[in-house]
């Protein structure tokens, strides 16, 4: 019988890279591996001509040969052999996501001498803008879980300890054969760790943890802004049987102020003034954050939507001795239940106004009328 042309095992085309190469081998691997096909007696053989086909081409001398002289470069001693070892990095992916694993050789820190890194814990808090202008020292109550003071973290009953795992032989993996190879994974007995629990606590059960609700101090800095971070370092989750601990991110938002709106280090506010005020001209006064009070003059005239910078009103800016303006919009109110007197007041000022004393309003409908008289043309 025949053999299968290589590349159409591993569907790829001659001129295939390694990249593609070593996607598509994994890809059907997985896909005929005998572990997930146990009731298909073929399964097993599919995935060995896959391996070989993968070895000769992933090699490239092996492969010139083979895109030469086909399968017969590889007979009667042709080199076609397989030297073993050459897939551990792709079959340690595959059974590793088979297993549920995965990251046992790439955790990224999950387990440190295979005890296992407590999770990182998440905290939002809320403070006012003025907090966030002062800056302030607050206590927060996080429930967590701590190493476990009976067993001192070990998990294991008081005065005895634990012992070498006898699967793996304390170094927290196993192999497994799988046909013509074998496969390193985690100990199912001791879960990669190397140590079991013969004698558990009875205080935790032997995860060296318990949960408890604990009490910490946060530094909030003057100037803070909203949806910073903050990270306290070793303040998270205990790891089990005294594996590392976790960290804690206190993630802060300000609430909504009744006066002030805040972009960066500047506040803003809009403040209602009276028509006579807006007309006349006038001045008020306007509290600030640092306790403190400003006066702001309205000059004559003054419209709706007019600024006022008051330098320096504004917000801390952190790591720095300055700080931020505050803006201040006045919006002309107009008067509301006139009584017979006023109404009489008014109608008469509109009727001695002129042109001089509404220009913008003016202006607008006399551009206004030049519009409808061209489209009337």
């Amino acid at each position: 019988m025949s053999k299968a042309d290589y590349y159409e095992l591993l569907g790829v085309s001659q001129g295939a890279d390694e990249k593609e190469l070593k996607s598509a081998f994994r890809k059907m691997a997985m896909k005929h591996h005998p572990d997930r096909n146990p009731d298909d007696a073929g399964a097993e053989a599919k995935f060995k001509e896959i391996n070989e086909a993968y070895e000769v081409l992933k090699d490239p001398q092996k492969r010139a040969a083979y895109d030469q002289y086909g399968h017969a470069a590889f007979e009667q001693g042709g080199g076609g052999g397989f030297a073993g070892g050459g897939f551990s990095d792709i079959f340690e992916d595959i059974f590793g996501e088979m297993m549920g694993g995965g990251a046992g050789r790439r955790g990224g820190g999950a387990r440190s001498g295979g005890r296992e890194r407590g999770a990182d814990l998440r905290y939002n808090m809320e403070v006012s803008l003025e907090d966030a202008y002062n800056g302030k020292s607050a206590e927060i109550s996080v429930p967590t879980a701590v190493g476990c003071k009976t067993c001192s973290g070990s998990g294991a009953k008081p005065g005895s300890s634990p012992v070498t795992c006898n699967t793996c032989g304390g170094v927290g993996r196993v192999r497994a054969s799988q046909g013509f190879f074998s496969v390193e994974r985690t100990c199912p007995e001791c879960q990669g760790r190397g140590e079991v629990i013969s004698d558990p606590c009875s205080d935790c059960s032997g995860q060296g943890r318990v949960t408890k609700e604990r009490t910490l101090s946060v530094d909030i800095p003057a100037g803070i802004e909203d949806g910073v971070r903050i990270r306290l370092g070793g303040e998270g989750e205990a790891g089990a049987r005294g594996g590392p601990t976790g960290d804690l991110y206190i993630f802060l938002s300000i609430r909504s102020h009744e006066f002030f709106q805040r972009d960066g280090a500047d506040l803003f506010c809009k403040i209602p003034i009276s028509m006579a005020t807006a007309a006349l001209g006038g001045q008020f006064e306007v509290a600030c954050l640092d306790s403190s009070k400003s006066r702001v003059k309205v000059p004559e005239g003054t419209q709706t939507g007019k600024q006022f910078r008051l330098r320096s009103k504004g917000m801390p800016i952190m790591r720095s001795k300055d700080m931020g303006d505050l803006y201040i919009q006045v919006v002309t109110e107009t008067p509301q239940n006139l009584s017979k007197r006023q109404r009489e007041l008014l109608e008469e000022f509109e009727e001695i106004s002129s042109k001089e004393n509404n220009p913008e309003s003016t202006g607008f409908f006399k551009r206004m009328k030049s519009f409808l008289d061209s489209l009337a043309d």
